[in-house]
């Protein structure tokens, strides 16, 4: 046998890798279907399933409590009351107040700073006059 020969004896050809791939394919769809379809796999979800309706529930008791507390109350009606200063322009009008105080008071210390950069170039201005 030639070394030629050999090669392609042991070879596997293209067909052969593709049988090769289409197998695999079966053998991990064949995995797959039956961990889905395992008791197992069932009572997992099944737990799941009970877990998340009581955490559900907790949260739902938990919210009706809150709701009919003296807090959950307080909250209601300042949520009522900030509803109907939004609504009235009072929360937009103190908005307005205070992003224009803001202001003030960026240009009032930019105009410091300026000042005293204005002031600083005079000096320096004035030592380089006398020099």
């Amino acid at each position: 046998m030639t070394e030629e020969s050999k090669h392609q004896d042991t070879t596997p050809s293209g067909g052969e890798v593709s049988d090769e791939w289409q197998e695999l394919g079966q053998n991990l769809k064949d995995i797959f279907q039956g961990a889905w379809e395992s008791d197992e796999r069932r009572k997992l979800q099944e737990n799941i399933e009970a877990g998340l309706a009581d955490f559900a529930g907790s949260v739902n008791k938990a919210v009706e409590e809150f709701k009919v507390s003296p807090t959950g109350q307080q909250l209601k009606a300042d949520v009522e009351d900030f509803h109907e200063r939004v609504k009235s322009g009072d929360v937009e009008n103190k908005a307005r107040q205070e992003f224009a105080s803001l202001l003030r008071s960026i240009n009032s210390e930019l105009e410091k700073v300026s000042k005293r950069g204005d002031t600083e170039n005079t000096v320096e201005g004035d030592d380089v006059e006398e020099s």
